[in-house]
């Protein structure tokens, strides 16, 4: 299934060059198939540097980069080459993948791919990488395609699929809860819709608004109107203290507000394990290493 029948049925009369290409794109596709089955790290890599031919017609010879290589491993969870790509190539491995990849220079695939795709122990490394480089000081917030992905940051993306425990890492290493997806949605936004337009899954929505609350001193958001709108559903909803304080009626709790200044003090290069040292209810702990 990787030529086209008819070239397959000439085989025979096919000259060197179109051999040639259709070896190379076999290549690309076996370094593809050997990150999913988690081949060793230098079988990938003797592999990953292999010439080949794009899909395309056309395209010229060249090898995997160490970006490309790095979202194969995010996709199929092979952390071994993710750690070896990361700790070898760290700068280049987190580069915007080139020009067959479908992403803004602005934005960072890895790792929305990794929050997307729930890879927690990859998220952790990519993140570390990132505090270390200057050149990725604001990579943690950046957004995707205004086009194509909302100008989602992976916060909001994390929010959209009620990962609590990612929502909490990202949080607590920089991530910005006010910025705006090009709907104008903070991360907050993204969950009270969701509380909003079903029942499902409410334990792990309430989870995730009170992690963004914590790190979200007096919260701006475009659903306010709707809180204010209809007060009986959201106090039933969020509990009376907690619809107050977001739409303004009351301030937020003496306890909310110390956490708040706790945790806007500790440095995001030793989160979570800096957090981890804090006397806060058990519940917040259950972030993963």
């Amino acid at each position: 299934t990787l030529t086209d029948p008819s070239r397959r049925q000439a085989g025979s009369n096919q000259g060197p060059l179109e051999l040639r290409s259709r070896h190379c794109k076999f290549l690309s596709y076996m370094f593809y198939q050997a990150v999913r089955d988690h081949k060793p790290v230098w079988m990938l890599e003797d592999m990953r540097t292999m010439e080949y031919f794009y899909w395309e017609e056309n395209a010229s010879l060249r090898t995997y980069s160490p970006s490309e290589a790095l979202l194969y491993a995010v996709v199929h969870n092979h952390l071994p080459y993710a750690q070896y790509l990361l700790s070898h190539f760290p700068e280049e491995a987190l580069q915007v993948p080139g020009e067959h990849f479908c992403y803004c220079p602005s934005s960072a695939p890895h790792l929305a791919m990794a929050v997307t795709y729930d890879r927690r122990d990859i998220l952790g490394l990519i993140i570390k990488i990132a505090h270390k480089l200057p050149s990725l000081n604001s990579y943690i917030n950046r957004t995707g395609c205004f086009h194509l992905e909302d100008g989602k940051t992976p916060l909001h993306l994390a929010c959209e699929l009620l990962r609590s425990e990612t929502v909490l890492i990202l949080l607590g290493n920089g991530a910005s809860p006010r910025i705006k997806d090009s709907k104008g949605l903070t991360p907050l936004d993204v969950i009270l819709e969701q509380m909003w337009d079903s029942k499902v899954n409410v334990a792990s929505k309430k989870l995730c608004l009170d992690y963004l609350l914590l790190f979200m001193p007096s919260p701006q958001f475009k659903m306010r109107k709707i809180l204010q709108d209809h007060p009986d559903h959201w106090t039933a909803l969020l509990g009376e203290d907690k619809f107050n304080s977001l739409v303004g009626n009351t301030p937020t709790s003496l306890y909310l507000q110390a956490m708040q200044t706790i945790l806007q003090s500790l440095p995001p290069s030793h989160f979570p394990k800096s957090i981890q040292e804090l006397p806060i209810p058990q519940d917040l702990m259950g972030h993963g290493d």
